[in-house]
């Protein structure tokens, strides 16, 4: 696809576009990077030391390498590489250790910012990080804005489609998740029955699927049958980092804790590694929905 035709599909960037994109775990990193290079747009990788671990993949691209606590270099160094546009992508397991950042005016000048952000929770930091960036000259873009075909589409995606009883259970997970949401603590809800029986907590999905399989397990949920699970973004989230997020192994960890599908927000949630991940779920017999956004977000 030429940068024209991609632009023709409603593809967020500008024809003369340099995309960087700060890669932290997981295959978001290079699926981004693939998707830009698809559109015509070749990336510069940021791998994020300690938290990149997909670097083979992306080390075949233009890159560098940075330490958390050299953020006060980040707008020096992607400027260095002429970079126009910036995507936060992948998990990073850890904050910067304070008393190893390296300071800088850049740096200092945020400082009272970044502090603040850090008492309200991760989704203010993004805030305030995306919003430094942007003072900086260096736009910032969400991967479903650069990569649409990453974002989930409304409606049932998988051969399988879910029972009326199970709408139930997407409808109680998912006001549990925005309860949660507003409160910056996670973005995921189980729902067994019509009630929410378990939430997501700042450990991530994976350890919310396996509490789920552990209280079956455990007889804590014996006779409960089916079961799903909701992702969707925090009210008001930055919508341009950290979208809700499912892959194969989300899959695999639903089938294990005995759920009958997954209901994610279309427009606002990724599906990592698209068609395996719907293959997946059809071998297991998993639904996977995408739902419609009920509410305005301010992120974006």
């Amino acid at each position: 696809m030429t940068k024209a035709e991609a632009t023709a599909t409603g593809l967020d960037l500008p024809p003369d576009a340099k995309v960087g994109i700060i890669a932290g775990g997981g295959s978001l990193p290079v699926e981004v990077a693939r998707g830009l290079a698809l559109h015509g747009y070749r990336p510069f990788i940021l791998l994020m030391e300690g938290e990149a671990d997909r670097q083979q993949d992306l080390r075949g691209y233009e890159h560098d390498s940075l330490e958390l606590e050299q953020i006060g270099s980040l707008v020096t160094t992607l400027k260095r590489h002429g970079v126009t546009h910036l995507v936060l992508a992948g998990e990073i397991k850890r904050r910067p250790r304070l008393t190893h950042i390296r300071p800088s005016l850049g740096l200092l000048a945020i400082v009272p910012s970044v502090i603040m952000a850090l008492a309200r929770g991760d989704d203010g930091l993004l805030k305030v990080l995306t919003r430094g960036l942007e003072k900086r000259g260096i736009k910032v873009v969400g991967a479903h804005e650069v990569v649409p075909e990453l974002a989930a589409v409304e409606g049932t995606l998988t051969s399988v489609a879910p029972k009326r009883s199970d709408w139930r259970d997407i409808e109680a997970a998912r006001q549990a998740a925005k309860a949660i949401g507003a409160l910056d603590i996670g973005q995921a809800a189980i729902a067994i029955g019509g009630r929410a029986i378990a939430l997501e907590g700042i450990e991530g999905t994976a350890s919310l699927l396996e509490r789920t399989r552990d209280l079956r397990g455990h007889g804590r949920l014996a006779g409960k049958t089916r079961g799903v699970l909701v992702k969707c973004a925090k009210p008001g989230q930055e919508l341009r980092a950290d979208l809700p997020s499912i892959g194969p192994q989300t899959v695999e960890a639903a089938h294990a804790a005995g759920l009958a599908g997954i209901a994610v927000e279309a427009g606002r949630s990724l599906i990592l590694e698209g068609p395996a991940t719907l293959d997946r779920a059809n071998a297991l017999g998993i639904f996977i929905v995408g739902l419609p956004i009920t509410e305005p977000a301010d992120g974006r």
